[in-house]
């Protein structure tokens, strides 16, 4: 069973903008994050609590218990992707899995070659919201 998510209705007007667009070779991405976004429980963008992945954080994760291989990336729209090894996009399935998450929530994923992953949050260390950044 996947965890609960939390999306602020501003994050996902933007999303469905930038599905809208896809192209049919992005399907795959686009279904994963529109299956993501039809579970999720909207918020106003000021009353995200602050544990919670939204676009724009950068977030502190780890992958299948490797606990100390943490990574720490900004999940961004594909449009503002500018350092691949400091950003993370919402269309990857990493991204995509992030989204909305709490601070100590795993989720399994399936990778693009049918294999499975499962991600967990360690920490957010910035989140728009919380500082206040509403119309990113």
């Amino acid at each position: 069973m996947k965890p609960n998510i939390v999306v602020s209705w501003l994050d996902l007007e933007r999303l469905e903008r930038l599905l809208d667009k896809l192209p049919a070779a992005q399907a795959r991405a686009r279904d994963a994050l529109m299956d993501e976004l039809g579970r999720a429980r909207l918020v106003e963008p000021w009353d995200m609590p602050p544990d919670v992945v939204t676009m724009n954080s950068r977030v502190r994760f780890s992958f299948d218990g490797a606990e100390n291989e943490e990574m720490t990336m900004t999940l961004t729209y594909p449009k503002d992707m500018r350092d691949s090894a400091e950003q993370l996009s919402v269309l990857t399935p990493v991204g995509t899995a992030l989204l909305g998450l709490r601070v100590g929530d795993s989720i399994a994923w399936q990778r693009p070659d049918g294999g499975q992953f499962k991600v967990t949050v360690r920490s957010i260390e910035y989140q728009p919201e919380r500082a206040g950044v509403l119309h990113r």
